[in-house]
């Protein structure tokens, strides 16, 4: 196995085991968690989207590079 996909899937692992121990937590607020949790994916998906359908993701890129 390679070293990218050993790492990968280690914080695949800590990532799941933290996301569990939020949800079935006394203190856990789960319904809190699980709206930003959507949250986060749809604002994923919209930037992976952008180029294609014209939209923005809130990042701003701006080039200082000025030629001759």
């Amino acid at each position: 196995m390679k070293l990218g996909e050993s790492i990968v899937t280690v914080l695949l692992a800590v990532i799941g085991v933290a996301i569990i121990a939020v949800l079935v937590s006394k203190q856990a607020n789960t319904s809190s968690v699980l709206g930003a949790g959507g949250s986060a994916l749809a604002q994923a998906i919209g930037c992976a989207v952008s180029p294609v359908t014209g939209g923005s993701c809130g990042t701003s890129v701006t080039s200082s590079i000025s030629f001759g």
